[in-house]
């Protein structure tokens, strides 16, 4: 009985040293040593770089879009609501004129053309008059509101078409984790999930681009509306001015005393 139970064991012995390795085990080395999002971006396909790097550029230039056009957005609508609530005081076009000077913020710009257009009329004071100043007052408000918001067709444009270049990233990176998969012969996940998870890191860049470019997008918007609204108020606060000039015959700029 003893003989046998030798025997049991030699045989054993033998067949686990015959046995093929694990797959898991040989499959062990072809993991990357760092599954962190740094080290699946360094062993990722050059495509699939390529698409991240562009990602990431499109993220830095979300941000920078978004600093610039807060800081210009709350320096000129403060600006602007200073002006507008200075005509509506007792004033007079030709001061309002002479306080906005040669400044280029949009307001000062509207109390420009409309003293302009005020200087070429002669001082004649008809209804002609108050549709040149609106016409006027109009290719003003349009022109400022086009140059506030300068940049933001960029943040619309990365919303909409960050997640499909990362989607791209994604489709290229599962297509070569597949063809590893064939020229490896086996199916072990250990082989499959680096590939997978390089591809799944461009379609979260994606998102992390598109989102905040979204966000920000419609933050901005906003904000260059109420900032119309302004030029708005300041343009029918210049039409009141003019109107109530005309009823009282007081409408006179220097240059045209002169």
């Amino acid at each position: 009985m003893q003989s046998n139970f030798r025997l049991r064991h030699v045989i054993l012995t033998i067949a686990l040293a015959l046995a093929p390795t694990p797959a898991l085990a040989i499959d062990e080395a072809l993991l990357p040593r760092n599954l962190s999002p740094w080290g699946m971006f360094i062993s990722a396909d050059i495509i699939v770089k390529t698409v991240m790097i562009g990602l990431a550029l499109a993220s830095l230039a979300t941000w920078t879009v978004w600093l610039a056009k807060t800081i210009e957005l709350r320096r000129k609508g403060a600006l602007a609501l200073q002006r507008t609530r200075a005509l509506e005081g007792n004033i007079k076009l030709t001061e309002a004129a002479e306080r906005a000077g040669d400044a280029h913020d949009a307001v000062a710009q509207l109390i420009q053309s409309c003293a302009k257009e005020a200087e070429l009329s002669g001082g004649v004071l008809d209804d002609g008059l108050q549709e040149r100043v609106a016409l006027r007052l109009e290719r003003v408000e349009a022109a400022m509101s086009r140059q506030i918001a300068r940049g933001t067709g960029v943040l619309a444009t990365i919303g909409a078409i960050a997640p499909f270049v990362g989607l791209f990233g994604t489709v290229w990176g599962i297509m070569n984790a597949f063809i590893g998969i064939s020229e490896s012969h086996t199916t072990s996940l250990a082989v499959v999930a680096p590939g997978i998870a390089e591809a799944l890191l461009a379609t979260a860049l994606g998102l992390v681009a598109a989102i905040p470019a979204v966000v920000i997008y419609n933050h901005l918007v906003r904000g260059i509306a109420n900032y119309r609204a302004l030029l708005g108020d300041a343009s029918a606060q210049l039409m009141l001015l003019v109107s109530r000039q005309r009823d009282h015959r007081e409408f006179r700029l220097a240059r045209a005393a002169e």
